[in-house]
């Protein structure tokens, strides 16, 4: 792994050195997800990491995410935000690493099901908890205010991923995947962080399969 470079005014054009991957992060981030994915793929990459604030609305971070905020994937020509989007994209580049099922394979249903399952009701499920979002009972419109709702609820959301892990090891099978780095990154962080998912064994059971992998760990050591 090369050592990461200082995005400044110096910095060259991003596409000057695109001969390895990229990885656009800051610690304490979503980013860590993809950053654990890399280390699973042993792939070379190099990793450049913002503070939030004012590194991240620089012209030349800007040029890469408008949104102005990180992870952020840089691969040859390919520019890619979004965690999930990032994982599912290293996940298929390097599809020969196992870490994303056969097309065509219910596996690979399941791995897109999952992966956006976490992305949508997740993600907005735990975020309303986090800053105390109510639903109300009913919208503007006179329809069901949960009904409306992605993610109906935190407890239905929570359920419907306790049911899946109840059946088998991981979220596609026997196998771990992307979708279950992105699941097990969120759900550490929505329980040991934001604390919006509260102990439960099945998922303490499910964390200590995969975070307790030597990729994780040294991804975490970074």
């Amino acid at each position: 792994m090369q050592p990461p470079p200082i995005l400044g005014q110096d910095t060259p054009s991003v596409f000057e050195t695109m001969h390895t991957l990229t990885l656009y992060s800051h610690r304490l981030s979503r980013g860590r997800a993809p950053l654990w994915l890399l280390e699973e793929l042993a792939v070379d990459y190099q990793v450049v990491w913002l503070d939030f604030g004012e590194a991240m609305k620089t012209p030349t971070f800007t040029a890469l995410n408008p949104m102005g905020k990180i992870p952020v994937l840089i691969h040859g020509q390919a520019v890619v935000t979004e965690t999930a989007a990032i994982l599912c994209y290293l996940a298929d580049a390097f599809a020969d690493r196992g870490w994303i099922p056969a097309t065509g394979s219910a596996a690979r249903a399941a791995f897109y099901r999952w992966l956006f399952f976490v992305a949508g009701p997740l993600e907005a499920a735990t975020t309303a908890a986090f800053f105390n979002w109510q639903t109300p009972t009913t919208t503007v419109k006179g329809t069901s205010g949960s009904g409306f709702c992605g993610f109906g609820s935190l407890a239905l959301t929570l359920h419907t991923l306790r049911t899946q892990l109840q059946s088998q090891p991981y979220l596609c099978g026997d196998t771990p995947t992307a979708a279950d780095i992105y699941l097990a990154s969120h759900l550490q962080m929505d329980i040991s962080y934001t604390q919006t998912v509260a102990p439960d064994p099945v998922f303490a059971d499910y964390l200590q399969r995969l975070l307790s992998r030597p990729a994780k760990l040294r991804a975490d050591a970074h």
